[in-house]
């Protein structure tokens, strides 16, 4: 197995080298808007301590990601008054992860419409910001 490279993405997100739109954090994991979305409101919460992805992080820490995750979730489910929510979460090259650190993708859905694609662009700040702050509100009621 392949070890963890703290230069990763979001590695340098939360050492605060690269900024982010915040949504969520606590003491052990941290929520933010993905620049590259696959739909409005996607987003990912990692975990703060490092790991490669869910074969090698630690079994508490995993615990600790979920519960952000579920957490985060609601929010944007509220938030977007999406149908539902998709959360995705890849291992390793082969299976489409691309930034190697642990992360959950959380995806609001919409009855009949389809998820978008990966794209390679990046969204547009404006947009991320205006995400970020709904689902901020949401997570305050």
């Amino acid at each position: 197995m392949s070890t963890y490279d703290d230069k990763n993405v979001f590695g340098m997100i939360l050492r605060g080298e690269l900024p982010c739109h915040k949504i969520y954090e606590d003491d052990d994991t941290l929520a933010f808007m993905d620049v590259m979305p696959r739909c409005d409101g996607h987003c990912l919460v990692v975990p703060k301590k490092p790991s490669r992805n869910l074969l090698d992080i630690d079994p508490k820490d995993l615990a600790t990601m979920m519960a952000s995750v579920q957490i985060v979730m609601r929010a944007v489910k509220k938030a977007f008054k999406a149908n539902g929510i998709t959360i995705q979460q890849f291992n390793e090259p082969a299976a489409g992860q691309e930034v190697f650190h642990t992360h959950m993708h959380i995806l609001p859905r919409f009855d009949s419409v389809r998820l978008g694609n990966h794209t390679t662009e990046m969204a547009d700040n404006d947009a991320l910001a205006k995400h970020a702050k709904m689902i901020i509100a949401a997570l305050e009621t």
